[in-house]
């Protein structure tokens, strides 16, 4: 019986020593056994494919349109010396005009919106250029013309000459959802240049229909809100979501510091561009010579008192001239103008906002509060005569 214990033991120790010698031996040899090979590939392919997701392969799509922009522009600038004074009557009487021509470099971005070059992006970045160079994502550079320009609503048209240019489908902005994702390309501090590709940075919408304050003649309504970073040389490039359609033209960011992006950034919406891009194609310009007749101002807490006014919104009417639209349309002095079609209306500056929306010989509706009851008057944009 011992003996037969024994033998089982031996043997068993021999076994292990044999399975444990041979584990070693494999971690030394080459792995040869196919399958194996076919399922760590298939699993590399799945953690790939786990990557890819709606982003990447939008990003991948729309980059190609995207265009860095370089212009140069000539400016009339002043002596710093001469600066404190150059406004001044007396001064430019005995001392002359001291201001002098100087060209000065800029640069943004843009995105081709056809296949025959048309190339949309800021009039605040080649609006004024005397020379405009797109580079594409190929390293092609081209020398492009303005077709047409807005100041007003910022938006300029340029073009490059050749055919069967990459381009993006334009999409509808009054469909943008508050929370879907946005991605905004371009080229933010000339960086495009390094290896003429667009950055990208990726948010959500985070807000729509925001009227701002308007930068020096520029008005800037119905904004699209991203925090999708947004920095100096952004200007003109595309937002777009998911799927890859250009939902607004990267325009302007609030920020804490000269350029840094804090997550306030603002697109112009698309449906608006669409409107502007067809009347510079067919015109040039965008015509705005109307007129209203109407005179008004803020309202502040000593009028909303006297007027039995539950807020400041909006804007009172101090002067209507007769014979004028205003005047026609039955608007009076002491009206508080609430609403220019959709648009509410907060205060005189927005109110100027509002009326470059529309173009001469328009009829637009006012709604206006008159002694505690809304009223709404048809007013005729006609032209100034």
């Amino acid at each position: 019986m011992r003996k037969t214990i024994l033998i089982i033991g031996i043997f068993t120790f021999i076994l292990a020593g044999t399975v444990y010698l041979s584990s070693r031996e494999s971690d030394k040899l080459p792995v040869n056994n196919i399958n194996f090979d076919q399922n760590t590939l298939t699993n590399s392919e799945q953690l790939y494919n786990q990557r890819q997701n709606i982003i990447t392969k939008t990003v991948a799509e729309v980059s190609p349109a995207v265009v860095g922009i370089n212009v140069t522009e000539v400016r009339q600038v002043v002596d710093p010396f001469f600066s404190p004074f150059f406004d001044d009557p007396f001064f430019r009487q005995y001392f002359g005009d001291q201001s002098y021509s100087r060209e000065v470099k800029g640069l943004g971005s843009g995105f081709l919106i056809s296949p025959d070059g048309y190339i949309l992006t800021n009039d605040h970045v080649a609006g004024n250029a005397t020379k405009i160079v797109v580079t594409l994502t190929n390293g092609e550079h081209y020398e492009a013309k303005v077709i047409g320009t807005d100041r007003v609503s910022d938006i300029c048209l340029i073009k490059i000459e050749g055919k069967n240019f990459p381009y993006l489908a334009l999409g509808n902005s009054d469909d943008v959802i508050i929370g879907e994702w946005s991605i905004a390309l371009g080229n933010p501090f000339g960086l495009f240049d390094v290896n003429n590709k667009p950055t990208v940075t990726v948010g959500v919408i985070s807000a729509t229909q925001m009227n701002l304050d308007p930068v020096g003649e520029r008005f800037y309504l119905n904004m699209i809100q991203t925090d999708a970073a947004i920095n100096g040389g952004n200007s003109g490039g595309p937002l777009v979501n998911s799927i890859g359609e250009v939902i607004g033209m990267n325009t302007l960011i609030f920020s804490t510091n000269a350029q840094g992006s804090i997550g306030l950034g603002f697109a112009i919406p698309m449906n608006k561009i669409k409107m502007i891009v067809e009347e510079l194609k067919a015109k040039g310009v965008i015509e705005r010579d109307f007129v209203t007749g109407l005179s008004v101002q803020n309202i502040d807490d000593k009028i909303a008192k006297y007027f039995n006014l539950n807020d400041t919104k909006g804007v009172i009417i101090n002067g209507v001239v007769r014979n004028s639209p205003a005047d026609k349309a039955g608007l009076q002095t002491g009206d508080v103008i609430l609403f220019v079609e959709k648009y509410q209306i907060s205060n005189r500056n927005n109110l100027l906002g509002v009326l470059q929306e529309f173009r001469t010989g328009q009829k637009v509706t006012v709604t206006v509060l008159r002694e505690g009851k809304e009223l709404k008057f048809n007013l005729e944009l006609e032209k100034k005569r």
